[in-house]
């Protein structure tokens, strides 16, 4: 009798032991499918980058169709110009600014306010992402980043709305707007971009497939950090529950 009460224990402890290595997991699965900003390489303040939005299938049943990605309107930016991407057509909507801006010695009185890609095939497939290039500039000298809103829609009409800004002190949304972060100000005044996408209305060149399976980027480390530490929680009490189950058997 005591060696079967003993056999049952170890094998809650050994299920204890597996349900806690799965909520690690399942807590560390979300930690990289936001849609997020980032710039090919600096993003200083005054000048202009190329950034790259990168835009996650979340869903195993349905692909990306479309991306919406709207400019802060705190801080127009008088060019705005995407890099063709395969596969995507985008649409650059322009809107009337309440404050005319000063580019160059010119004033502009309209600025993007909105780029949208949709897919003229499948689009995004489950288990892939896709990078959409943006060149974007002057960025502004008096802010450390810029939020940018975004509208996600897969083939099955359903739409992820990602404009949560983040609260100081707080946690991070279930939701969050992508954030391109501003790093402090080069001599030129034109940013690492320049050399590719500049004010003069250059196109840069044609994108290559960025179609990929899930990169190795930080958010990625961490998931699989977190997903190593379950399952050694879980190894760890399934060993427990098994050398229990054998000290009570000797036990009896």
């Amino acid at each position: 009798m005591k060696a079967i009460n003993g056999s049952l224990k170890a094998s809650r402890l050994a299920v204890a032991g597996v349900a806690a290595a799965s909520a690690v997991l399942v807590l560390s699965a979300p930690a990289f499918a936001h849609v997020t900003v980032q710039p090919e390489g600096a993003a200083a303040k005054g000048g202009y980058a190329v950034v790259d939005f990168k835009v996650p299938n979340e869903r195993d049943n349905a692909s990306t169709t479309k991306l919406e990605v709207s400019l802060p309107t705190d801080h127009p930016l008088a060019s705005v110009m995407p890099q063709p991407v395969p596969g995507w057509t985008a649409v650059v909507t322009k809107s009337k600014l309440d404050k005319p801006l000063t580019v160059h010695g010119k004033q502009i009185d309209e600025a993007v306010t909105k780029v949208t890609w949709t897919a003229n095939g499948k689009g995004i497939e489950p288990g892939y992402f896709q990078k959409f290039p943006l060149s974007v500039g002057q960025l502004p000298e008096d802010a450390d980043q810029l939020v940018f809103k975004a509208l996600q829609t897969y083939s099955n009409n359903e739409v992820v709305r990602w404009i949560e800004t983040q609260q100081k002190g707080q946690q991070e949304p279930d939701n969050p707007a992508p954030v391109l972060e501003l790093s402090a100000a080069s001599g030129d005044g034109h940013g690492a971009a320049a050399k590719d996408a500049s004010a003069d209305g250059s196109t840069a060149p044609a994108a290559k497939d960025t179609t990929a399976q899930a990169d190795t980027g930080g958010s990625d480390t961490t998931a699989r950090v977190l997903g190593i530490v379950g399952i050694v929680v879980g190894a760890a009490g399934v060993a427990y529950g098994v050398l229990a189950g054998r000290r009570r058997t000797s036990a009896s």
